[in-house]
């Protein structure tokens, strides 16, 4: 091989490599890497879902919250409701609160995704991984793009989800099970922080306020009924439980009638008068604060101007006010101080 040649060679590689950084968490071993992918459950995980009433091949669903940097798995029980299995810590997310906009922002997807068998990745470079989904039909409605945003391994983040080696072991092996069990998909619901009136009025001025209480009514359902909410895009807005006869929703369409649900209307109007409630007393708050602070300010003043009145009435004041006294006299000296018994 020519120098030249082989100096095209390098660069190709490089330029390959820099692509391979940037695209993500996509990495893939070779195939004939170990076969950690189809490690059972343990024993424990086992007698702990039937102790729930569930089974490995139960459906379930996955939430996860930036904020407070859990993974939750939801398994379907006996009664036909999910119940919460397990909590795992997220060990690193990419970014900050709020969503993927596009590629390269290095940031972590929020939203409703739907998790099938081909997003899983038996072959990742992070030990395991699987795939979100993203962009999905929201995010494609407003034009948001990146590539390989997944959950995995590793504890290292570039716009993904890491966990640890041991945790994404346990939650692929549960959703490999759950496809076992003749589960098409499972639901993916990725939340910004616990998404209650108090987490929102914390973010009141944040651009991504009316986002969140898009996706919050998707939470919401799922808090009511402990049932994953069927979830479309119309109006380039979600939509839960849509009355549509079933048939996909035009993502730029106007949205149809959705399920009257009264419990989740008289959830949404408490939460929409304590986030109203939160902010003016976060308001009133802050202008007493103020207030402290102007009233300590002006004592302040006043007694630094008593104390500059009293200095000057005894003499006290500036330098250069002050004459001194030459009258070529020799001063006197001072009588000793007397003893005293």
């Amino acid at each position: 091989m020519t120098a030249t040649l082989l100096r095209k060679f390098c660069s190709a590689l490089i330029l390959l490599w820099v692509a391979f950084g940037l695209v993500a968490c996509g990495g893939f071993l070779p195939k004939s890497s170990d076969n950690r992918h189809n490690q059972p459950l343990q024993s424990g995980v086992v007698s702990g879902l039937r102790a729930m009433g569930s089974s490995p091949g139960e459906a379930m669903v996955i939430r996860m919250f930036k904020q407070e940097k859990v993974l939750e798995v939801w398994k379907r029980t006996s009664s036909g409701q999910f119940k919460m299995f397990k909590s795992y810590e997220i060990c690193a997310f990419s970014g900050v609160l709020g969503p993927k906009i596009k590629e390269g922002d290095r940031q972590s997807p929020e939203g409703f995704y739907t998790i099938t068998p081909g997003l899983m990745n038996p072959r990742s470079s992070y030990y395991l991984a699987f795939n979100t989904g993203f962009p999905n039909k929201f995010d494609r409605a407003w034009g948001r793009t990146g590539s390989d945003l997944m959950v995995h391994g590793d504890c290292s983040s570039r716009g993904c989800y890491a966990m640890t080696d041991d945790g994404i072991a346990e939650i692929y092996a549960l959703a490999r099970e759950t496809f076992k069990g003749g589960n098409p998909s499972f639901q993916l619901q990725i939340f910004p922080f616990k998404m209650t009136a108090a987490n929102l009025a914390s973010q009141s001025t944040s651009e991504h306020l009316n986002f969140w209480k898009d996706i919050k009514e998707g939470y919401d359902l799922f808090e009511l009924t402990k049932t994953p909410p069927v979830w479309d895009v119309c109006e380039r807005q979600y939509i839960f439980n849509p009355s549509s006869g079933g048939g996909a929703l035009n993502a730029m369409g106007a949205c149809p009638a959705g399920v009257q649900n009264a419990a989740l209307t008289a959830k949404q109007q408490a939460d929409e008068a304590a986030f109203a409630n939160t902010l003016a007393a976060q308001e009133r708050k802050a202008t007493e604060e103020a207030a402290i602070k102007a009233r300590g300010e002006a004592v302040g003043g006043a007694v630094s101007g008593i104390f500059s009145g009293i200095g000057n009435l005894f003499g006290g004041g500036k330098d250069e006010d002050i004459v001194p006294v030459m009258s070529g006299k020799t001063a006197p000296i001072p009588f000793p101080r007397p003893n005293r018994p």
